[in-house]
């Protein structure tokens, strides 16, 4: 994905926030659209079909939470929420809900730009070895991003996908959280390794049915194994 080539929507209801953020993306070569709140916000990334939304949380008429919900409905179109808190619940609840990053305000405009950069490359970054994945019934379509159990499709977010996509392309490989993290989020996200552990309770209840499922390797982190070694967990000797 090229830099010129991008497109990046930036929603907030402070126009110098909007300004400084537009600026910025633009001196980079991105081709910046902007929306003052959340209807709008959803109204623009359907015209436009942005790569990236840098979207801020407190706004009037939708906040960013909700919109952030219906556009990972629709997609999983890069977000990066921007948040006036410090609070770390404000971050893991965003986090949560599928965004990839996050930037705290009053911030540097070049954070910022280093951030969509970040994303950007994460998902555009190299081809996948194979397309698709199979263990047994569960079938991985890495391209689509789509995942089947016997024939039947499973409702993911997006970070639940690349939890799932990274353990299976690695079966037995334990995964410690703070590497997940690493991986998933982000090199520079400082986050609570408890969102992991959220996201991959959600995806255990989801694969129920599955030909595999994500063993716990206490103290560790978190494996994904064929039926055949489903039972149980493996704890250190």
């Amino acid at each position: 994905m090229s830099t010129g080539k991008a497109t990046i929507l930036v929603v907030d209801d402070e126009k110098n926030i909007v300004h400084l953020a537009k600026l910025y993306l633009s001196n980079e070569g991105y081709n910046v659209e902007t929306a003052a709140h959340g209807v709008e916000a959803l109204e623009k990334a359907r015209l436009v079909k942005p790569n990236l939304v840098v979207l801020d949380l407190m706004m009037p008429e939708m906040d960013g939470w909700e919109v952030c919900r219906r556009l990972r409905k629709d997609g999983d179109v890069p977000i990066i929420i921007l948040t006036a808190r410090s609070d770390d619940v404000d971050k893991i609840v965003g986090l949560e809900l599928g965004a990839d990053d996050y930037v705290t305000k009053p911030f540097n405009p070049r954070e910022l730009v280093a951030r969509v950069k970040a994303v950007l490359r994460r998902y555009g970054a190299g081809a996948r070895r194979e397309d698709v994945i199979t263990i047994g019934n569960l079938r991985i379509d890495l391209e689509r991003r789509e995942v089947l159990v016997a024939d039947a499709s499973l409702d993911l977010r997006a970070k639940e996908f690349d939890l799932l996509a990274t353990l299976a392309a690695n079966p037995g490989v334990v995964f410690s959280r703070e590497k997940l993290l690493e991986s998933i989020w982000g090199y520079d996200y400082f986050g609570d390794t408890r969102t992991i552990d959220v996201h991959i309770t959600w995806l255990r209840e989801k694969l129920a049915k599955a030909d595999a499922a994500i063993k716990t390797v206490w103290g560790i982190g978190y494996k994904l194994v064929p039926s055949s070694d489903k039972e149980g967990e493996a704890k250190p000797d």
